[in-house]
């Protein structure tokens, strides 16, 4: 398994950005799917944005046009760049990974705030 930390999360103003940042322990070259999830007080983990090996990219919809995911496999990173946040967008951010067998790593998580 490989090991995920993140980092860039904080408390923002609304309309203001943020770029979190997951720094893997070993090489994602071959790994299938990077992911960001998140999970607000009170609600469920959800899919924020994924990248393939391949760079395909998936987002959710409340962050398409303001999200945008990027991996680096030189630096065995995969970022999260975060624009025109919302308050509705405040919760834990969890790096996860996928390998093509289905299994999953997850990051400790970062606290993201938007707020006034």
């Amino acid at each position: 398994q490989v090991q995920l930390v993140e980092s860039g999360g904080g408390l923002v103003q609304p309309g203001g950005s943020l770029r979190l940042s997951c720094a893997a322990s070993r090489s994602i070259f071959n790994i299938y799917v990077m992911a960001w999830y998140r999970q607000a007080p009170g609600k469920e983990r959800e899919l924020v944005a994924s990248i393939t090996d391949r760079g395909s990219t998936v987002y959710a919809e409340p962050v398409k046009g303001r999200f945008t995911v990027s991996r680096d496999n030189t630096k065995n990173t995969v970022d999260l760049q975060m624009n025109s946040l919302k308050p509705e967008d405040t919760g834990v951010y969890y790096c996860n990974s996928r390998t093509i067998l289905n299994i999953h790593s997850w990051g400790q998580g970062t606290q993201v705030t938007v707020s006034s």
